[in-house]
């Protein structure tokens, strides 16, 4: 299952539970990150936008956002909450990334980049993107790590029940191979009257990352790796990191 291939209801519903996310204080350390990497104004691109609440903060730093996603669901979300505001959403796969221009920026948070589990395919997302990141532009993305797929999460089962909707997070971590895996089960009221629920499901792939590896894709599809933070500081990714942030940086034309 690809990064928010999530249909019809369930799109909603799942929007509804991102709300224990702290998407304003992401926003601000994304941002300072910007700043810091000199993107203060300009074009930015948020690969697998989702709903597209970090696109709507970026917009409101006055960037013009462009919010991709594979899920035609979530992104009809995201055009009906940000409605009045200038962005452009767009229905693509990042693996076929294919814009009208290049951008001053691209990011990819909440591990949109965990979602592509091979190796190959994280070379042609690299690639797509060099193509359309400005001469110096930057890419900015995170990822959870495999400490935080084997020794926070493991293999464990997570639920929430709220009055008109519930989920169950069924999770499994595979060492061998990094993958992790997990059965997300939503149960959301329909019809009030006869407390009647619908129950969706999906199963989702992410994989955890060796640092090293994904430096040598961004260098084989052409990009400089500033730097390797762990999340939310400015201090080197380590071994305990949960999750990480890659800077990097397309060269100036030669």
């Amino acid at each position: 299952m690809e990064h928010n291939e999530i249909y019809g209801e369930f799109a909603y519903v799942y929007d509804e539970f991102m709300d224990n996310i702290p998407y304003e204080q992401w926003h601000d350390y994304l941002h300072k990150l910007l700043i810091k990497y000199g993107v203060e104004k300009g074009i930015i691109t948020e690969l697998a936008c989702g709903t597209g609440t970090m696109t709507k903060l970026l917009a409101d730093d006055g960037y013009d956002m462009i919010g991709i996603d594979i899920s035609y669901e979530m992104l009809d979300v995201a055009r009906q909450k940000y409605a009045d505001d200038n962005i452009l959403f767009l229905n693509q796969d990042m693996r076929e990334l294919d814009l009208y221009g290049t951008a001053a920026a691209m990011v990819c948070v909440c591990d949109g980049m965990n979602y592509i589990t091979d190796e190959k395919e994280l070379l042609k997302v690299f690639e797509k993107i060099k193509i359309f990141l400005d001469y110096n532009g930057v890419f900015i993305f995170d990822m959870k790590t495999r400490h935080f797929y084997n020794d926070i999460l493991g293999s464990r089962t997570i639920a929430e029940n709220r009055e008109d909707a519930s989920f169950i997070w069924e999770n499994e971590f595979h060492e061998d191979t990094g993958i992790n895996e997990y059965l997300l089960t939503i149960y959301s009221l329909i019809d009030d009257e006869n407390d009647l629920f619908e129950r969706s499901e999906e199963i989702h792939h992410q994989r955890a990352y060796d640092i090293k590896l994904v430096k040598d894709c961004l260098e084989k599809a052409g990009l400089t790796c500033l730097e390797v933070y762990d999340a939310f500081t400015e201090n080197a990714a380590k071994d305990d990191s949960e999750r990480i942030y890659f800077v990097a940086q397309r060269p100036e034309k030669n």
